[in-house]
């Protein structure tokens, strides 16, 4: 059965939820599953707006079947490649062989690498113009936001902006489709910041790119590939996009993470988070590296001005949990931040030379605290050198 809602009179979503997906892009956790987006146009010519991943194909084709109502499918617009959104186009064009696909040159290609048939498909440039009857639309070109095939469609009729992956989110729908039927700063933003900062994160100044086009559209309707639509508020999450795009911190708070073996490193992270408490800095979250999939660290680490990193010694190297914290960090081009760095050895501690030095490699990237070190537990002289780092922190953020 048919599980469609509509955007405007004449826009259906016809996507499909999947919540027994465990992980995104089979890497990062999925606790609230994921959409994948669908929209259809009933215009004098029927318009599809990218298809779904194979494993909702079925329920996709149903919705899709119920809205056209007999019509056949016209068009079918690409705007990413991506398989959690193209895996489907094979089966469209089985089911309706003289629908016409456009496209950009770089998805054409993807198409054929893909094996799917390209002879129906037209290819788009930046700027050009179709119209299926009522609705005119124009297409702008968003290459690595966050495949390099990719184009954002810009319905000037009714003002809504196919954008492919952006502004989109981790979760399913439940029934909701619009971001005003939820508490989007209570029950999405975690998820919303964890999806692109994870995904998209990399690719800042092409989304800066993309928000400097998209100021120039008159949009009333924002529709995302994953997640919810955006029709009113539209402010509040593009400043959030201005701000990961740029890479400034949306808060003044701390992420505290700990890398520890048998509890001691552990006992010192409590220990900051304590004093800084105690200092009236609460907007505080705290990580256990080897509990925590990286994702959620990396979403906070774009989220807040500080970070801590505490790790053990291990091999001669940083403790494998927390090198790939710092890892992730250079991989998606966090920079803009200040940290402190503790390390803890029972013998030859390394940790805080060698997270200093790829810091170093990064942009912007301040370490604010010369190497502290616990060997083994904490005695006085590094309990002491906890509480001095509360207040190096306090005062950093008061600068």
């Amino acid at each position: 059965m048919q599980c469609v809602r509509k955007v405007t009179e004449d826009l259906y979503w016809v996507g499909a939820n999947d919540k027994r997906l465990a992980l995104f892009e089979n890497v990062h956790p999925l606790p609230n599953g994921t959409s994948y987006n669908s929209y259809l146009l009933m215009d004098e010519k029927t318009v599809l707006f990218d298809t779904v991943d194979w494993s909702v194909c079925r329920q996709f084709l149903e919705n899709l079947d119920y809205v056209l109502d007999g019509r056949s499918l016209d068009y079918l617009v690409v705007n990413h490649m991506e398989p959690d959104h193209g895996s489907s186009i094979n089966e469209i064009m089985l089911r309706h062989p003289d629908v016409k696909v456009i496209t950009t040159k770089k998805a054409s290609v993807m198409m054929e690498q893909f094996g799917f048939n390209t002879a129906n498909v037209q290819t788009v440039a930046e700027g050009e113009k179709i119209s299926f009857g009522k609705h005119e639309v124009t297409f702008v070109m968003a290459p690595m936001v966050h495949w390099p095939e990719v184009m954002v469609t810009f319905d000037t009729t009714n003002g809504v902006l196919f954008s492919a992956d952006a502004f989109g989110s981790f979760g399913s729908l439940d029934g909701k489709l619009f971001a005003d039927e939820v508490n989007y700063d209570v029950d999405w933003i975690l998820e919303a910041r964890r999806y692109y900062t994870n995904i998209v994160g990399k690719f800042g100044p092409q989304v800066q790119k993309l928000l400097g086009k998209a100021s120039g559209l008159d949009i009333k309707y924002i529709c995302p590939l994953h997640g919810l639509v955006w029709r009113k508020d539209f402010g509040y999450f593009i400043e959030k996009y201005d701000k990961w795009s740029k890479y400034e911190p949306e808060e003044k708070g701390i992420m505290i993470a700990y890398a520890s073996m048998y509890g001691s490193t552990e006992s010192a992270a409590n220990i900051l988070a304590a004093k800084l408490c105690e200092r009236g800095m609460t907007n505080i979250t705290m990580y256990d590296v080897s509990k925590t999939h990286v994702s959620y660290l990396i979403a906070d680490a774009f989220k807040y001005s500080h970070m801590a990193l505490f790790s053990v010694t291990y091999n001669l190297k940083v403790f494998p949990p927390m090198q790939a914290v710092v890892e992730d960090m250079a991989a998606l081009n966090l920079q803009n931040r200040k940290a402190v760095v503790v390390e803890n050895g029972t013998w030859a501690p390394q940790a805080c030379k060698l997270i200093r030095e790829q810091f170093a490699a990064m942009k912007n990237m301040t370490v604010l605290n010369e190497p502290t070190t616990i060997t083994s537990s904490l005695c006085e002289t590094s309990y002491c050198q906890i509480c001095e780092l509360a207040d190096l922190i306090i005062k950093s953020m008061n600068e």
